[in-house]
């Protein structure tokens, strides 16, 4: 049996891997202002209250594995940088792994839920598969041959910031018109309330009091009522997010793109616009290599499954 723990700003949560069960769920509050080490020790503990809550003790557990957000060096168990909590070459690994004296593995929390969807969930029928969630930014986990791609020391599979429109806007990352400038919620958000400003008469004002409170549902609330301002953002929307598909697409030919995040729960409705825009633009035609775009199905658990399955693949 394996833990796997998906550590975040706010909090990490664990659970035990039981065949393709999770059990004995369990949470912890994390903090910036905790050290790396007091962050470890409350990893520790988390796995053990974990093992306890499942009916289990540390005995039967056979490995760790964490997910964790920022640059990974998972051949060493290393958080080479995290900006929120200002880590840099973090041994995460090997500090948690001193605490419970189980073997540590680490990984990069997009990879992990890329992990968890491909042997657990939406993405179990196939052997190749990218996870694309759509946040704050674009994460991305690559899938080739049921196994994680990774790219040379863990440092590959930012989808996110390819550009799909050279001297767009301003990326974080220093780059301009990156993937997740266009198709991350937020950037569904801003058209959101691009549109609502540009069409007073538009129905995504009886489910946004004002642009600023515009959220990633409220263009398809509107399109529901055959709102044009609101068919017009979503059109827009795909457009960006079909670029990028399509660029990933190509460069790996997955049998599926699994599309995860927030705006992945409006389902087909997202779905069927955006195999409408992929299909008659693939380089090479699905009569010769089909492919499948599906939402995710795991939700919060994606992680927690790929970092046990992790963990599990290397004990």
């Amino acid at each position: 049996m394996v833990i796997g723990i998906d550590l975040g700003g706010m909090s990490a949560k664990a659970a035990l891997l039981a065949g393709s069960k999770l059990e004995g769920k369990s949470r912890v509050v994390t903090s910036a202002e905790a050290s790396a080490e007091q962050t470890a020790l409350a990893l520790a503990g988390l796995a053990v209250q974990t093992a306890e809550k499942a009916g289990k003790s540390m005995n039967d557990v056979q490995a760790i594995g964490i997910g964790s957000p920022g640059v990974i060096d998972s051949a060493n168990g290393t958080v080479v940088s995290w900006t929120n909590f200002g880590w840099r070459n973090v041994p995460l690994g090997p500090l948690v792994e001193k605490y419970t004296g189980k073997k540590t593995f680490v990984l990069n929390d997009a990879n992990a839920a890329a992990l968890g969807e491909a042997k657990y969930g939406a993405g179990k029928a196939y052997s190749d598969s990218v996870l694309i969630t759509l946040g704050t930014g674009v994460g991305s986990g690559i899938i080739l041959g049921g196994k994680l791609f990774e790219g040379f020391r863990s440092a590959g599979g930012e989808l996110g910031h390819t550009v799909i429109r050279m001297g767009g806007e301003q990326c974080t990352c220093g780059r301009k018109g990156c993937f997740e400038r266009y198709a991350s919620a937020s950037a569904l958000i801003r058209l959101t309330a691009e549109g609502m400003r540009a069409h007073r008469e538009s129905a995504m004002w009886k489910y946004a009091a004002t642009p600023d409170e515009a959220d990633g549902r409220t263009v398809f609330l509107a399109l529901k009522e055959g709102d044009a301002a609101a068919q017009g953002v979503l059109d827009e929307y795909i457009a960006a997010l079909g670029e990028g598909v399509l660029n990933i697409v190509n460069a790996f030919r997955p049998q599926a793109i699994i599309l995860g995040g927030g705006i992945s729960a409006e389902g087909e409705t997202l779905l069927e616009p955006l195999r409408r825009f992929v299909r008659p633009r693939l380089y090479v035609s699905e009569d010769y290599a089909p492919l499948s775009l599906v939402c995710a199905s795991l939700g919060n658990d994606a992680g927690l499954f790929g970092a046990a399955q992790y963990a599990f693949e290397r004990v």
